[in-house]
């Protein structure tokens, strides 16, 4: 019987992002130069996951928030673009490369939350063709290289999940979230629009397309930073704005939430926003990032901050 590891590869390196780790490692320092700390560090970020040409810039400003000196694990939580999935997904995997060094999965956390039932299994091809997580490694490598051999990673895949799921996934990891040592990633673009996502909303009001786009995704930035899940769906359902990581974002907060009950308060701001391009025609398409999320056909892409209060 082989006990060789099981590792995922870097599938999208050389694609959506350098397989070089010397120039990967000099866009990333570049990158977070151009960032600013805030209030720090972090208990979670949400961060674009489009390619770094689009969103590696947006996504600096979260990832500039991570204190790596206290942070020993990393969830990752990111949407299924692939497969179907009504539930959460944990890797086969024990090992994922990036072309910085490999992280290592926690098998102990893995251990805890497969006897919950809860998780079904992604085949490790399924690991390698979603992006969703993969988009975070190089990241959290460069942001904890400090500290590279002290910490290990926590990859979720989320499903399409019901508000009573994600109310479930909350409450079940919110006693991670509530330890100081645990960062959680949330991997998401904001607004897919354009006819290939079948999305083409438009206030008229606000201007031209991309501007009615940043107005609808700046609405649901504004409603994530208030950390109320009930609101953030209400939003979802009025303006079905396609933001990828809706259901990574509705289990964070519905986990905030959880900890909301037992006395801890946390805050959340979102830091930048971006488009992958400006729509200005109905055959334009974009994604939005913001540190928090992005997408962008046009995309747009958050970056964002989430800290703690006791």
């Amino acid at each position: 019987m082989s006990n060789r590891m099981v590792c995922r590869e870097a599938s999208h390196a050389g694609s959506w992002y350098t397989a070089s780790g010397s120039q990967l490692n000099a866009q990333l320092e570049g990158w977070l130069s151009q960032a600013q700390s805030t209030v720090g560090p972090a208990r979670a970020i949400i961060a674009p996951h489009a390619g770094y040409t689009y969103c590696g810039a947006c996504a600096a400003h979260a990832y500039k928030q991570v204190d790596p000196s206290i942070t020993r694990r990393v969830f990752i939580l990111g949407p299924s673009h692939h497969v179907p999935l009504s539930r959460c997904a944990l890797s086969p995997a024990e090992v994922y490369r990036t072309p910085l060094y490999d992280l290592r999965i926690d098998q102990k956390v893995y251990a805890d939350l497969w006897k919950t039932g809860m998780f079904e299994r992604m085949s490790l091809q399924t690991d390698e063709d979603e992006h969703s997580i993969e988009m975070h490694l190089p990241y959290t490598a460069k942001a904890m290289e400090s500290h590279k051999d002290e910490f290990s990673i926590v990859p979720v895949l989320v499903g399409a999940l019901s508000e009573s799921k994600e109310q479930e996934y909350g409450k079940l990891l919110s006693k991670y979230l509530a330890d100081p040592s645990n960062l959680f990633i949330i991997s998401s673009d904001f607004c897919h629009w354009g006819q290939r996502f079948r999305y083409t909303y438009y206030d008229e009001s606000q201007g031209e397309i991309y501007r009615s786009i940043e107005h609808l995704d700046k609405m649901g930035m504004g409603i994530i930073e208030q950390l109320d899940p009930i609101s953030f769906s209400n939003y979802l359902k009025k303006y079905h704005n396609t933001i990828c990581g809706r259901h990574p974002i509705g289990v964070l907060l519905n986990a905030v939430a959880e900890l909301k009950k037992n006395g801890i308060d946390m805050n959340f701001s979102f830091l930048n926003y971006a488009q992958s391009s400006q729509c200005r025609s109905w055959s334009d398409s974009s994604e939005g990032h913001a540190k928090l999320v992005p997408d962008g056909n046009p995309h747009t892409h958050p970056e964002s901050r989430c800290n703690a209060r006791y």
